[in-house]
């Protein structure tokens, strides 16, 4: 039986729209926040939120990755937890261990479950034990040629292409499509090289690559005390560079491919020993609905929102009662999700020029949309500037309604509503997405980006009302009309 501890202060390991979104239901409980930066952040918004603030170094990144200095500043505040957010130390089993070991509650995994899902090879072992569906795929491939030799003997027995992955990958990185043998020869070393460089650990492996799949993924929460629930589905289809884009709750599948889903979702947490929030993630087949574990994300997902919206739970309330010991006490009906959700997120980038992030640029003018079934998790103000240093995150926008028309019209009403003058932004791609014939009725995959080059063709005209807020802005600013005279 798992022993309960009260928190009563929280460090949240993270930055930017996260670290507020944390902090506010750290608050809402009734406990301490503290704030964690690097200097890029000084003045930064969710620093404001904090009850305390603790400077951990010149940045950029690197001390939001070290371990000792997240530690240090626990111990400091006087800290008894740490929640990492996502992205940065979420997944690093060190820190969940070195949590451990300095008496401070990790909420999250414990580190064992940590390892095991965050090695792609043992998970798959785990999902294969568990009886899970997987693609076809290898063990670590063998250094040099013998590797080589492996993968070669792989790709003739399956065929091509084939997807090379890091297995200690996460986040999209780590992947390389390979089309050929030719081609498998010559990206091999590229992609030991790579996941060596990225996550400290150059073992790869491969597997089949399922052509234009949907990529689907099921919430769940374990406690200590051998409950495990799900939360419903969600369709990260929309990707570019293996990164998601827009997300939607639930999924559009038959009620008996979602119920399978969530019996090997459930199935999969208790074979890994899962504690806490996690994702269990699914490939589909968009023809036959077969599906296939691919990974599990251990740790808060960027696009909980959605999720959070249809049922009306707190996912990271959960997650700080689970860390404390208390048991799941959530009615089976809230997973039933009515209605439909959609996230969106809103970056600094310009899509057309390969999605080039706007650092260095200022917001001269921010207005948000608002109104029914409309929730925005954003560090964006009038006058920010987007970070060179860090991701070009400006706001997530979360949509939902009745039916799938309602919740794509409403998407379409606040996207409109937004005025963000300054940087280019992916508002008018998502708005073009919204008119595409496939995505209004629903038909999306994994390709849909590349099958749909028009949603990049929107015109660059600058609104009226846009011209307007910037010169009234730049009258603020300066105390004089240019335009006077």
């Amino acid at each position: 039986m798992a022993t309960k501890r009260r928190i009563k202060k929280v460090l949240i390991a993270n930055r930017g729209e996260i670290a507020l979104r944390i902090i506010r239901t750290v608050k809402e409980l009734g406990l301490d926040a503290v704030a964690v930066y690097e200097k890029p952040d000084s003045e930064a918004y969710f620093i404001r939120f904090a009850d305390d603030a603790i400077l951990i170094g010149d940045g950029p990144r690197k001390d939001y990755l070290d371990i000792d200095k997240i530690i240090w500043a626990a111990r400091k505040s006087g800290a008894d937890a740490i929640h990492p957010g996502y992205g940065f130390l979420a997944e690093n089993t060190d820190f969940s261990a070195e949590c451990e070991k300095a008496g401070i509650v990790f909420i999250g995994p414990p580190p064992g479950v940590i390892r095991d899902l965050g090695n792609k090879v043992v998970a798959r072992k785990i999902m294969q034990k568990a009886g899970i569906p997987f693609i076809p795929g290898t063990n670590d491939l063998s250094p040099g040629d013998e590797g080589i030799k492996d993968a070669v003997a792989f790709g003739k027995e399956y065929g091509y292409p084939l997807m090379l992955k890091a297995s200690s990958g996460g986040g999209g990185r780590g992947i390389r499509k390979v089309e050929s043998e030719a081609d498998l020869v010559v990206q091999l070393p590229l992609a030991r090289s790579e996941a060596l460089s990225a996550f400290n650990n150059e073992s790869v492996y491969i597997e089949k690559c399922i052509e234009a799949p949907r990529h689907v993924e099921i919430q769940i929460l374990a406690d200590n005390h051998g409950n495990v629930i799900h939360l419903g589905s969600r369709d990260c289809s929309i990707q570019r560079r293996h990164q998601k884009l827009l997300e939607i709750a639930p999924a559009d599948l038959p009620d008996d491919i979602l119920e399978a889903m969530y019996d090997s979702a459930i199935r999969a947490a208790r074979e890994a020993g899962y504690v806490n929030a996690g994702t269990v993630e699914f490939l589909v087949d968009s023809r036959t609905n077969e599906f296939w574990f691919m990974e599990v994300n251990t740790r808060l997902q960027v696009e909980h929102t959605v999720t959070e919206e249809l049922t009306g739970v707190d996912i990271v309330r959960q997650q700080i009662r689970i860390a404390e010991g208390d048991v799941l006490d959530i009615p089976s009906e809230r997973a039933q999700l009515m209605g439909k959700a959609i996230q969106v997120r809103i970056n600094a980038e310009d899509p057309k020029n390969n999605f080039m992030p706007e650092g260095g640029k200022r917001v001269e003018v921010y207005q948000s949309p608002g109104g029914p079934g409309i929730r925005l998790d954003g560090i964006v103000y009038q006058g920010y500037r987007i970070p060179t240093e860090y991701d070009s995150l400006l706001v997530k926008l979360t949509v939902r309604g009745y039916n799938w028309d309602q919740t794509l019209e409403r998407l379409k009403r606040a996207l409109h509503g937004f005025l963000i003058v300054g940087p280019k932004t992916t508002i008018p791609f998502y708005l073009k997405i919204c008119d595409e014939t496939d995505f209004k009725k629903g038909k999306f995959d994994t390709s849909y980006i590349e099958t749909h080059p028009e949603i990049l063709e929107y015109p660059e005209t600058e609104r009226e009302v846009a011209r307007l807020a910037k010169l009234i802005a730049e009258i603020h600013a300066k105390k004089i009309n240019p335009y006077a005279y």
